[in-house]
């Protein structure tokens, strides 16, 4: 194999292709990404058996060919060389190494043989949908905070996408739940995507999907298996097995029937919760919100520091409620939260609350409260 290319077009498409390779691999091969021509262009793949990303750039190909190098190194070769520079790649006569050359600049790479490099086999997909990045931006981007990183609840371990009918219409939902708060988006149901089996998508998997999603107006075209996604953006295509595994019923943790309600500027009560929670030497130490006619203070106390408090205007009529929640996952939700205002629905200080978003009828939050 020898060919020629830009140094930008390769360290973009590494970029997205190096993120999944693991650091520590106990299998050399998956250590390793695989260069591949294809007509004009060169194919680049990376894989850790469970996720598996392919890019294809622009290339002068003077020899086909194939082989694997190590992702990460290459990856820190071409970062660190000249911007506007080209680089060519040829392996050796013998198949040990390649060599890497831009400018005065020559480096040799370890390579491994291609036919050694595994393949994620993909299968059938049984639906296929597209929509513009922008759209799954949003729904990714509005829950996947509150995915669980609990291994043992495996089954929490990424995002529930399905489609839901609601109002005569069919909306296509995303939710993740860490048993501490949830979260819930929705849009409507792409074409295609009727009928589409409950798929879990893994942490990992949606944080490589949210970083493919850098073009708003970009088309996204997602295929669906039981057990398999894929994602194309562009020339990128990722392709992912699902967990295995059963959502719980969510809804049964959406309050339907909080009667109090308080209505508070999003970024006013940020800064305050941030303020107050600056005390604490966790972030994730309750803060305690306390209601009465149209006015919160808010409280932090740290047995080893002292406490604080502060006190915003708000809108809330009902009876007066002191409710404590963890800081950081207040802090969370209102990062989301897109109107300016929040509105907090709430029943009593050990049931669950329920947060929208002012005007917005695709998302809610429900938080936990912890004892203060």
């Amino acid at each position: 194999m020898k060919i020629t290319l830009e140094r930008t077009n390769l360290l973009r498409s590494l970029n997205h292709v190096h993120r999944v390779v693991e650091r520590r691999n106990t299998i050399p091969i998956l250590s390793n990404v695989l260069l591949r021509t294809d007509g004009g262009e060169l194919s680049l793949k990376a894989t850790d058996l469970d996720l598996e990303v392919v890019e294809r750039v622009p290339a002068i190909v003077e020899a086909a060919g194939a082989t694997t190098v190590p992702a990460h190194m290459l990856y820190d070769i071409v970062r660190k060389l000249p911007e506007g520079s080209e680089v060519s790649l040829a392996t050796s006569a013998d198949g040990a190494t390649v060599e890497l050359t831009s400018g005065r600049s020559r480096f040799r790479l370890q390579m491994l043989p291609e036919s050694d490099f595994p393949d994620l086999t993909a299968g059938d997909f049984s639906h296929r949908f597209s929509l513009k990045a922008s759209e799954l931006k949003g729904l990714v981007d509005r829950t996947q905070f509150a995915i669980s990183t609990e291994e043992t609840r495996y089954y929490l371990n990424g995002i529930f996408f399905h489609t839901v009918e609601t109002g005569g219409d069919l909306s296509l939902r995303a939710v993740a739940t860490d048993g501490h708060r949830l979260a819930q988006a929705e849009r409507a149901a792409p074409s295609g995507s009727e009928g589409m089996p409950g798929i879990i998508v893994p942490r990992k998997t949606v944080s490589e999907i949210q970083k493919l999603l850098e073009d708003p107006d970009a088309d996204v075209s997602v295929e669906l298996s039981e057990t398999k996604i894929r994602v194309s953006v562009g020339t990128v295509v990722l392709t992912s097995k699902l967990i295995d595994g059963t959502f719980p019923d969510y809804g049964r943790v959406i309050p339907q029937g909080n009667d109090k309600e308080m209505i508070v500027d999003c970024e006013l009560f940020a800064k305050a919760v941030d303020r107050v929670s600056t005390i604490s030497s966790e972030r994730g130490r309750a803060v305690k919100l306390s209601m009465t006619d149209d006015r919160l203070t808010l409280t932090v106390t740290n047995p080893d520091s002292g406490s604080a408090t502060d006190e915003l205007a708000v809108e809330y009529q009902a009876e007066d409620l002191e409710i404590g929640f963890n800081a950081r996952y207040l802090l969370d939700v209102t990062d989301q939260l897109q109107t300016g205002t929040a509105i907090f629905k709430l029943s009593d200080p050990g049931s669950p609350t329920l947060i929208l978003d002012n005007g917005a009828t695709d998302t809610l939050y429900v938080l936990m409260p912890m004892r203060v």
